[in-house]
C-alpha cells in the first residue's frame, strides 16, 4: 500500500523550556524533527510528505540530514495549532479523497520501522482508520486546582494516543474542517473524526514512540535511538 505524511512543525515549544523549538532539539547527531521524519523518507510506500512550518521558520531548509529528499519532501506555512497547520499541510497533498494520509508528531523522533508496519497493516482494510496508542497502566488521579486528590479514575479501556494516526484524506479534510466551523480545535486527528461519528481503531505501539516535550525527555530519546541502532 501507499500512503501521505503531514508533519505538523510549526509550533514553538513554550513546554520544552528553551527558544529553540524542540522539533530542533540536537539529538544524537541530528535534529529531533530529523529523526522523525526519517521512518517515512526509508519507506518506498510513502508517496510524499508535507511538512507544516511557521512562517517564519529558517531552520528546516538548513538541515544537512535531509538534502537529497526534494522530490519527496516539501513545506508549507502552518497555522496557530495542529489542526490548523494538519489542514494546511492537506491543502498541499496532490492527494486523492480515498488516499491513505498518515500525521505524525515532529517531536516524535522514535518510531520504528516495525510500530510502522503495525499501523498500515492493521488499518490498510479498515473503513475509517486509526492511531497508535499505549494502553494505561498507571493509576489515574484526579486533582482539584491545588494538587489534592479528588478521585481515582478507574483506567481500564483508557489508552494515551501516539502517532502516526492514519485516516482517509478526504475524510480527515472535512473531519477538520467540520471542527473549526463548529469553534473546535482538536488536539489530535482521531478527535475530529470521533466527532463525526466515526470511530478510529487503536493499535497497540511501543512505549519507545515517545513524545518530546520536556528537555530532560531528550536524554531518553538518545537511549532509545541508541537502542535501536545496536539492534539493527
Amino acid at each position: 500500500m501507499q500512503y501521505w505524511v503531514v508533519l505538523p512543525a510549526a509550533g514553538t515549544g513554550r513546554r520544552f523550556g528553551t527558544e529553540l523549538p524542540k522539533q530542533y532539539a540536537p539529538l544524537a547527531g541530528r535534529t529531533v524533527i530529523e529523526w522523525s521524519l526519517q521512518p517515512f523518507l526509508q519507506d518506498p510506500r510513502c508517496c510524499g510528505i508535507v511538512v507544516a512550518l511557521a512562517a517564519d521558520d529558517h531552520r528546516f531548509a538548513t538541515l544537512a540530514g535531509l538534502a537529497g529528499h526534494g522530490d519527496r519532501l516539501h513545506t508549507t506555512v502552518g497555522g496557530e495549532q495542529r489542526c490548523h497547520s494538519v489542514l494546511q499541510g492537506l491543502a498541499a497533498l496532490p492527494a486523492a479523497a480515498e488516499d491513505w494520509v498518515l500525521v505524525h508528531d515532529a517531536a516524535r523522533p522514535c518510531l520504528t520501522r516495525a510500530d510502522l508496519d503495525t499501523l498500515l497493516s492493521g488499518l490498510q482494510l479498515h473503513p475509517v482508520g486509526g492511531l497508535l496508542g499505549l494502553p494505561l497502566a498507571d493509576t489515574l488521579k484526579q486533582a482539584d486546582a491545588d494538587g489534592q486528590v479528588l478521585a481515582t479514575v478507574p483506567r481500564a479501556q483508557l489508552w494515551r494516543a501516539q502517532t502516526p494516526q492514519m485516516f482517509r484524506y478526504g475524510l480527515l479534510q472535512t473531519a477538520l474542517q467540520q471542527a473549526l466551523a463548529r469553534g473546535e480545535q482538536p488536539t489530535d486527528e482521531a478527535q475530529a473524526i470521533e466527532a463525526m461519528g466515526w470511530q478510529p481503531q487503536l493499535l497497540a505501539g511501543s512505549a519507545a514512540n515517545i513524545k518530546i516535550t520536556q528537555a530532560d525527555d531528550l536524554l531518553l530519546a538518545q537511549w532509545l535511538l541508541a537502542q535501536t541502532v545496536e539492534s539493527a
